[in-house]
């Protein structure tokens, strides 16, 4: 087996700003050991403690989404996660995101999951701040099923309130009905 070219990858990472980046099986244990990391990286790198608290917040609802996703969806590679977060700044001359941060992931789902999700986040990234706020009360009020599997639905809109531009995700179909889903949230 021939070894990686890692210079190469640390060279890519640099390139894009990319601070922190998994890919693999992902547990509990793992989602907080990452989450301590990111957190100690954020307080190096003195980030202002809301834009911190944001970042680490997108990053523990999507880990924890692909998780759970994974325990109530066994598929090949359903526990295995990509997770990159990155930083944009004056350096890559893109003023649209100057200053801030992103945090991606993904993993295998159902398409028809996929599809669905694919559908209301780009529900979400039409609306502005106004109308992502109302959606999250709207969703607060209403009754929560406990038979149903999945959390209550407000995740993805706190996510959306959170971001500093529309989130955006895609989905690339596999065999078998499975797809891998990805997602990007700017902070």
């Amino acid at each position: 087996m021939l070894a990686p070219d890692l210079y190469g990858l640390r060279e890519r990472f640099d390139r894009e700003r990319i601070m922190l980046c998994f890919n693999g099986p992902i547990s509990r244990s793992l989602i907080e050991e990452i989450g301590n990391a990111l957190k100690n990286y954020l307080a190096a790198e003195q980030v202002k403690p809301a834009a911190a608290m944001d970042v680490f917040a997108v990053y523990i609802e999507l880990t924890q989404n692909i998780r759970h996703y994974a325990v109530h969806n066994g598929s090949p590679d359903s526990d295995t996660a990509t997770v990159v977060i990155s930083r944009v700044d004056a350096a890559t001359d893109d003023a649209v995101t100057d200053g801030h941060y992103v945090v991606s992931a993904g993993n295998m789902v159902r398409l028809t999951d996929g599809e669905a999700l694919i559908g209301r986040i780009d529900t979400l990234a039409a609306m502005d701040k106004v109308a992502l706020k109302a959606a999250y009360k709207e969703q607060l009020r209403k009754p929560r099923d406990m038979q149903a599997t999945t959390g209550a639905g407000l995740g993805l809109i706190d996510m959306a309130r959170k971001s500093s531009a529309p989130m955006s995700a895609s989905l690339k179909p596999l065999a078998d009905g499975w797809a891998f889903f990805s997602i990007r949230v700017q902070i």
